[in-house]
């Protein structure tokens, strides 16, 4: 057992070792030029790119500290490893570090669940120093809120403007409940608003074909069958992703209907076929290569 004076050197040198690995990552955040990477996420953040808006009480759960990925309101003062940013939160962060070596009960953290990511509505500092213990789990009274927008923990700061895109776009069509099988992904933020406006031209070239109103869920199953399904095939036979790595189908997708667009414009014919601007993108992929 560890004497109370043994307790408080140890609960010095574990807030120095947590701020000595909080600097580092913070400068190999740097290096990398990617410091969104090591930022904790800020839940009102999060929640308005989103649209969360279903609240449900879950109830008491036990939660792997590694899926806490933010906070309500302290997202500036810990990194993304819930590494403590600033030296004044070593009172406080020490005396829990204290109770938990001494196994003194703590009432459970408050969190919201959103996806598979967690954010401490309550408990930033024991959440810190369940990192720094090792403590794998963390006993947890959870409220969930309900999203169309899939995230999991690995979701970070630079992929909120992707979760934005993607919850107006969802807003415009109704992809995911008519098409879940498609997983919405760009590499080009501005992309989900091309592919929405591509689709909604779909939908009034129909209603002008058919001479009638279209609904959204005919216009995506119709686009689907006529022009993403046998493109993606085409993609997926020909492994045109092997050539563009990074790259996922819906990239590819766009890139070569609007590339097929440009094609048929410089050569004043309609009539170019998808398959003629994969294989000019490819050419010129080769080049490039």
């Amino acid at each position: 057992m560890f004497k109370d004076l043994d307790l408080r050197e140890q609960a010095d040198r574990d807030f120095s070792r947590a701020r000595r690995k909080a600097f580092l990552r913070r400068i190999g955040a740097y290096l990398r030029r990617d410091p969104g990477s090591n930022q904790l996420l800020s839940f009102d953040e999060v929640k308005s790119a989103l649209g969360a808006v279903q609240q449900v009480y879950l109830g008491m759960r036990e939660v792997p500290v590694k899926d806490v990925v933010g906070s309500v309101g302290r997202h500036r003062d810990f990194d993304r490893a819930f590494l403590p940013s600033k030296g004044g939160l070593g009172e406080r962060w020490k005396r829990i570090d204290q109770m938990m070596y001494k196994a003194e009960e703590l009432p459970p953290v408050s969190l919201f669940k959103i996806g598979d990511a967690y954010f401490v509505n309550d408990g930033n500092h024991r959440i810190s120093v369940a990192h720094q213990q090792g403590v794998e789990t963390i006993d947890a009274e959870v409220v969930e809120l309900r999203s169309r927008i899939p995230i999991d923990s690995a979701l970070t700061n630079p992929d909120l403007l992707h979760k934005l895109e993607h919850r107006h776009l969802l807003e415009r069509l109704p992809l995911d409940r008519v098409l879940p099988e498609i997983q919405v992904r760009f590499s080009d933020i501005s992309d989900y608003r091309r592919l929405a406006t591509y689709i909604e031209a779909h939908g009034f070239r129909l209603s002008q074909l058919w001479r009638r109103y279209v609904s959204p869920e005919e216009v995506l199953r119709d686009w689907y069958e006529y022009s993403y399904g046998p493109i993606s095939d085409m993609i997926r036979e020909e492994r045109v992703l092997d050539a563009f790595p990074g790259r996922n189908e819906l990239d590819l997708y766009l890139w070569i209907i609007y590339h097929r667009e440009r094609l048929a414009l410089e050569a004043r014919n309609e009539r170019l076929s998808p398959e003629t601007a994969t294989e000019d993108i490819l050419k010129k992929g080769r080049r490039r290569r």
